[in-house]
């Protein structure tokens, strides 16, 4: 099943343009990366999904519900962790998650288990009487979390959650965002770190002016500007080296012997790295070090949109 499905979104602002015809749909299980310069239309995106804003064209559907006649229960279905920390610095760690719980109806006993489980989860439950003011800054980005989880939404929406934080908040939140698509939650993902969006996220959508230019899992991304893979070999002397020899291995298209160093061209379709070290090893060639030249997402991301990605 479709957790979302957008066909044909479009929504302006004047004649501003900030979304065009954008089509996709994340399925049930997905941890769905959402990638774009600044200004690219993300959050326009989020917030028509959210119910925040109407689009002026396009159909969505959320949970294989209309998003304009199931408004209620769509919202009562989605957590979302914003990018700013949205608690209340007056409320104790409990008191912040309990209030958003009630927003989403929960009540009585109920409320205080889903409260309590939310932040066990974040691994807050010893700081329940503590105040935001007393928490570190990952702390705060775990409340942020737990928030949006007491009602045990079907859909998160995580908006840079680990923006300005330690390297160990960081990585307690990638593997909760892990553990929560696990237990059954789709979830939308965006960052402008790309090493997290290629560590976590099985299919990713890149967008920029607007519009969505190249969607597929990160290998399927790569595929689309990449062909062909370069071996950097690093050896003692290069007397013994045969060119030659080399090409015949299948997959190789072109050897380069500069200094002490051999740039093999590869065809990436073929793995062939164990007979091109086979050769070395062979004729004696001592190999001091081996690189594999492969793009990773923001090789990717820079190709298609000509930009980087900006905090």
């Amino acid at each position: 099943m479709s957790i979302v499905a957008i066909e044909s979104l479009t929504r302006k602002f004047g004649n501003f343009v900030a979304l065009d015809n954008v089509n996709f749909k994340i399925e049930e299980g997905e941890i769905y990366g959402l990638l774009g310069p600044n200004g690219a239309g993300k959050s326009t995106i989020i917030n028509i999904i959210c119910g925040l804003l109407k689009p002026n064209n396009g159909k969505i559907k959320i949970f294989n519900k209309d998003i304009s006649g199931e408004r209620k229960f769509i919202k009562s279905n989605i957590g979302i962790v914003p990018q700013d920390i949205a608690i209340y610095e007056d409320l104790t760690v409990f008191e912040n998650v309990k209030f958003f719980g009630s927003l989403y109806g929960l009540k009585g006993s109920s409320l205080k288990e889903n409260s309590l489980t939310a932040l066990e989860f974040v691994e807050l439950g010893d700081k329940t009487k503590k105040f935001p003011s007393e928490l570190s800054g990952g702390m705060k980005r775990r409340l942020n979390i737990a928030c949006a989880l007491a009602h045990k939404p079907k859909l998160i929406i995580m908006d840079e959650p680990t923006v300005g934080i330690d390297p160990q908040s960081r990585n307690h939140i990638l593997q909760s965002v892990k553990k929560l698509n696990s237990l059954g939650s789709a979830i939308i993902y965006t960052s402008h770190y790309m090493e997290e969006v290629e560590e976590i996220c099985s299919k990713i959508a890149i967008i920029d002016h607007g519009k969505l230019i190249a969607e597929g899992t990160k290998d399927e991304l790569k595929s689309l500007v990449w062909d062909k893979q370069r071996i950097i070999i690093t050896i003692d002397s290069l007397s013994s080296i045969n060119e030659k020899e080399i090409r015949k291995i299948p997959g190789v298209n072109e050897v380069v012997v500069k200094d002490n160093k051999v740039e093999i061209s590869s065809n990436k379709d073929i793995n062939n790295m164990e007979q091109i070290i086979l050769y070395f090893t062979k004729n004696n060639l001592s190999i001091q070090n081996v690189e594999s030249n492969k793009p990773n997402l923001e090789t990717v991301f820079l190709t298609l949109t000509g930009r980087k990605l900006r905090h």
